[in-house]
């Protein structure tokens, strides 16, 4: 259970970034909605993340927590910011996946 609450704060970490490079796109009114948006997925994504280390190792729950939104935060920057998606990012991006992936097998 732990571990799903930890991918869902790690999706909000996503959501947040998301959200702050919106705002920076946007001016007036709308630039605020995308910054009470930016507070709302942060505090979500903290008060899970919160959760999920209670019984989960803080070190791992932290190193995937924060896998989870720098992989998720550079695919949004591709797919949705057009930014350039090239051989060494997309490397770099595998290696962390497979990280996180390790931490996950490892941890009891």
């Amino acid at each position: 259970m732990n571990w799903a609450l930890l991918i869902i704060a790690g999706l909000f970490e996503v959501a947040f970034a998301f959200c702050l490079g919106k705002a920076k796109e946007t001016t007036g009114n709308e630039m605020y909605l995308w910054y009470v948006g930016f507070l709302v997925a942060l505090a979500i994504s903290m008060i899970l993340l919160v959760k999920a280390t209670q019984t989960l190792p803080i070190g791992t729950a932290y190193a995937v927590w924060t896998g989870i939104g720098a992989v998720g935060t550079v695919l949004v920057g591709i797919f949705v910011f057009k930014e350039p998606a090239t051989f060494l990012r997309l490397l770099f991006i595998t290696t962390l996946i497979g990280s996180i992936i390790g931490l996950k097998v490892v941890s009891h």
